[in-house]
């Protein structure tokens, strides 16, 4: 059974009706590590539904949050801003309402691509309109008694005035500068550092916001969410899971939902993802090099509590080799291998709106990334499957939609993400290199010998080979012979795939005039 399966089914046992959150804090690029998030969520949600239960999805943008710090990708007079709500300051653009639009935006347009329709709330709006105000009355009422398990938990002391709440200074905005005097209902007298002192009334929305500690389980209530993942750094011990399950149960009197633990997805080279520190793969950029069903393949196919490890370079061939061995597989076209879990589970979850309902056309990914190399758009490329015969001439609207679009992110990749030796530039002229003699006897037999041949990549392979052979030439020195005169570099793609490709007369041409 697949892991969401299990825990659609935990659910379930539990009762019929769910709701499922999930909330990042849009304070940078929100990026894949934040994904598996909320695609975990969203893999739950689609197997509840599917196995007869009632289910809400939602997601919290944590946008009254405070900006921590001016993050290297910041100019520096976001200094000003910091301990602002992120809501309340100014688009890095200036095309957004607010900082936290300017990165909500492209992840909400991420999530359309990827398949994931959640209803969305904004903390900002949330705390401004006034949703909070019992939780908040709540929380400072059993100031004492949230003191207790916060410090008994996480082994922590607390400042001797510390109140479960932030107050927002009247003055300078900030949520971080203030320290509580006095709390008598409604009013919280404050002290901010900026050298304001003033009365925050909690009845008012936006005066303040919960410390994340108290704001988590809080929610909780206030959604009645009854399952929501979270990254293992919220679920050490005496963190913020440990304390906030306290909290909710005895504090607002709600069952903790079901959490499930979520390990991180670790850059290869660089560790944990970290927008702050810029050792990050964004959502959209993934989405750029990536097919949608691809990402989701990746956190899918992967038990939420193993880490990942994602390669940008080399990796990405990889997984979008493995994504398609599995599609070939679900549709019967390819049989399965050890290593394939919950095949058909896995393969439906990866689709961002709806299952092929018949196989899709594929060209492997590697080939699509040395067709980008050689046609400048896809109307030039789709003209080199044409008479390569890799397409049919009737090729299905949907499926040259796909292959399209994968060309393009083949195109993005190899521009952002490809190491050097997957890139090569047809040479329209003869470069100016210098042969052995050696290297123009084998030219010259080999322009003899491909003339002669059907223009297929297994032909071409052979006929190198052969060449060489008789010439008793290295087959390394004869595949760098060709590179250099097409590429006029000494490594390329497989010899003859990468021919094939091109227009016979154009290569028989260009070995002629090398030996003339």
């Amino acid at each position: 059974m697949h892991w969401a399966d299990v825990l659609a089914e935990r659910l379930l046992e539990k009762g019929k009706k769910h709701v499922l959150a999930t909330g990042i804090t849009p304070s940078g690029p929100i990026h894949i590590g934040n994904m598996r998030e909320i695609l975990t969520t969203d893999a739950v949600y689609r197997c509840l539904i599917e196995r007869g239960g009632e289910a809400d999805f939602i997601y919290i943008a944590d946008d009254f949050d405070p900006l921590r710090k001016v993050y290297p990708y910041l100019p520096e007079y976001y200094k000003e801003h910091v301990g602002k709500p992120i809501s309340d300051i100014p688009c890095p653009c200036n095309e957004h309402k607010s900082y936290a639009d300017h990165y909500l935006s492209s992840f909400l347009s991420s999530l359309q691509e990827i398949g994931v329709k959640p209803r969305v709330y904004r903390a900002s709006e949330m705390y401004k309109k006034g949703d909070y105000s019992n939780a908040i009355q709540t929380a400072l009422e059993n100031t004492e008694k949230i003191r207790e398990i916060i410090e008994g938990i996480s082994n922590r002391r607390l400042p001797r005035e510390w109140l479960p709440f932030n107050i927002r200074c009247e003055r300078c905005g900030r949520l971080t500068y203030t320290k509580p005097v006095l709390y008598e209902y409604p009013s919280v007298e404050y002290k901010c550092s900026c050298g304001y002192e003033g009365e925050a009334d909690i009845r008012e929305g936006g005066t303040g916001k919960l410390p994340w500690r108290i704001d988590w389980p809080a929610r909780w209530k206030m959604l009645n969410i009854t399952f929501e993942p979270c990254g293992k750094d919220l679920a050490t011990t005496g963190g913020a899971k440990d304390t906030g399950i306290k909290i909710v149960k005895e504090i607002f009197e709600y069952p903790p939902p079901e959490i499930v633990v979520y390990e991180f997805i670790l850059l290869k080279g660089k560790g944990a993802m970290h927008s702050s520190k810029g050792t990050a793969i964004t959502a959209e950029e993934m989405l750029h090099m990536t097919p949608p069903e691809v990402l989701r393949f990746l956190i899918m196919k992967n038990q939420p509590n193993k880490h990942i490890l994602f390669d940008s370079g080399m990796g990405i061939l990889n997984l979008i080799d493995e994504y398609d061995r599995e599609e070939r597989a679900y549709f019967g076209k390819e049989i399965e291998t050890r290593g394939m879990k919950d095949i058909r589970k896995t393969y439906e979850l990866s689709q961002p709106h709806t299952v092929p309902k018949k196989p899709p056309y594929q060209i492997p990914y590697r080939h699509l990334v040395t067709l980008t190399q050689l046609g400048k758009n896809w109307d030039e490329i789709k003209q080199i499957l044409l008479r390569t015969k890799q397409i049919p001439r009737n090729l299905d609207r949907d499926d040259e939609k796909r292959l399209k679009q994968r060309t393009e992110h083949a195109r993005y990749w190899l521009k952002k993400f490809a190491p050097d030796t997957m890139k090569f530039e047809l040479q329209k002229k003869k470069p100016d290199i210098h042969l052995t003699d050696e290297q123009k006897r084998f030219i010259s037999r080999l322009t003899k010998t491909l003339s002669n041949i059907e223009w297929e990549a297994e032909k071409i392979h052979n006929a190198i080979y052969k060449t060489a052979e008789k010439e008793n030439m290295q087959i390394k020195t004869a595949f760098k012979t060709i590179y250099q005169l097409l590429l006029n570099q000494e490594k390329g793609p497989r010899a003859g795939y990468f021919l094939s490709n091109l227009d016979k007369k154009f290569v028989i041409n260009r070995l002629k005039e090398t030996v003339k």
